[in-house]
C-alpha cells in the first residue's frame, strides 16, 4: 500500500469519527433544546367557527398538563397529545408535529354540528352523520335546536333532511326557531319565530309540500284572519291544512335555550297542541 493510500485511509476514518462525534453532539443538543411554544391551528369553517377554538384547546392541555414548554422538545409525548385531542368527540381529527425551530404545531379539524337538542337527559350538538357531540359552555354554535324525548327507535337523525330543508331556504331559515317532536305521537312541530301558533307537519314525508302549504297560508290566510287567531297549523294530511282555533291565550315562548346548563320547560307546547280542529278546504291554499 502507498504512502497516499494510508494518509486517505487515515483522513477517511478521522473524517468518520468526526462526522459520528458531531452527529452524537447535535442530538444531545436538540434533545437539550427546549420547547419554544405550542402553535394552535384550528381548521375553521363557516359552520364550525367558534365551536372549538385555540383557546379551548390550550385550556385542555393544560387541565392535561400536556403544556409543558419549560421542557425540552423531545420530551413532549406528540402521540399522547394527538390520542388525548382525537379522543374528543368535538374533534374530527388531530395532528401533533414538532417543527425545526423545537415549536409544536397542533392541528385540529373540528366536528361540524348542524344541530343542537335538548331532550329529558341533557343537551348535546348532533352533526351531519347523526354523531352526538359534547354540549357545554365552552362549546357553542349558532345551529338549529331540537327538543323532544330520543331513544334508539325515534333519534334526533331522523331530522336531518328536515334540517338540511330548512337550511338550505333563506325564508324558512329565518323563520323557524325551533323544531320539535311531540312526546305522546311523536309528530314533528315546528316554533316559528312569528308567536301565537306552531306548525305540526307529522313526519318528514313530502316535506316540500307540506311546507309550501303553510306559506299559502302564510300569504292568503293569517293577513285576512290574523296571525293569533290559530294556535296550529297541521300539514301531517295531504293536500290539505288543517288549524286549531285559539281558545287559550298566547303561552309564554316556546324556544329552548340554553342559560349555564338550564332548560326551558315544554309542557305548553303540549297544552298548545290540544284543541278543537277547524279544516281549511284544500282550495283555500291552491296556489
Amino acid at each position: 500500500m502507498t504512502k497516499s493510500s494510508v494518509i486517505r485511509c487515515l483522513l477517511s476514518v478521522v473524517l468518520a469519527v468526526y462526522l459520528g462525534m458531531a452527529l452524537l453532539i447535535a442530538n444531545d443538543m436538540a434533545a437539550r433544546a427546549r420547547c419554544t411554544g405550542m402553535n394552535v391551528v384550528v381548521e375553521q369553517t363557516p359552520s364550525s367557527r367558534n365551536f372549538v377554538t385555540p383557546a379551548e384547546v390550550n385550556r385542555l392541555l393544560a387541565e392535561w398538563k400536556l403544556n409543558g414548554t419549560d421542557c425540552a422538545a423531545s420530551a413532549i409525548d406528540l402521540n399522547k397529545i394527538e390520542n388525548r385531542l382525537n379522543g374528543i368527540d368535538n374533534i374530527e381529527q388531530a395532528n401533533v408535529e414538532r417543527l425545526a425551530d423545537n415549536s409544536i404545531r397542533i392541528r385540529v379539524t373540528p366536528m361540524i354540528p348542524v344541530a343542537r337538542v335538548f331532550d329529558s337527559h341533557g343537551s348535546y350538538y348532533i352533526n351531519r352523520a347523526g354523531k352526538r357531540l359534547t354540549a357545554n359552555s365552552r362549546f357553542r354554535i349558532d345551529v338549529p335546536v331540537i327538543s323532544g324525548e330520543f331513544n334508539a327507535e325515534r333519534s334526533p337523525k331522523m331530522l336531518l333532511p328536515l334540517i338540511q330543508r330548512i337550511s338550505n331556504d333563506s325564508a324558512w331559515n329565518a323563520l323557524v326557531a325551533q323544531i320539535m317532536v311531540d312526546r305522546r305521537n311523536g309528530d314533528i312541530i315546528l316554533a316559528p319565530m312569528i308567536r301565537g301558533h306552531v306548525i305540526n307537519l307529522g313526519d318528514t314525508a313530502n316535506i316540500d309540500s307540506k311546507l309550501d302549504r303553510i306559506m299559502t297560508m302564510y300569504r292568503k290566510v293569517l293577513p285576512v284572519k290574523g296571525w293569533n287567531y290559530y294556535d296550529t297549523l297541521s300539514v301531517k294530511w295531504g293536500g290539505q291544512v288543517v288549524a286549531s282555533r285559539r281558545t287559550k291565550s298566547i303561552p309564554e315562548p316556546l324556544i329552548r335555550f340554553d342559560r349555564e346548563g338550564d332548560e326551558t320547560d315544554d309542557e305548553s307546547v303540549d297544552n298548545m297542541l290540544v284543541a278543537d280542529t277547524v279544516a281549511i278546504p284544500p282550495k283555500q291554499i291552491k296556489r
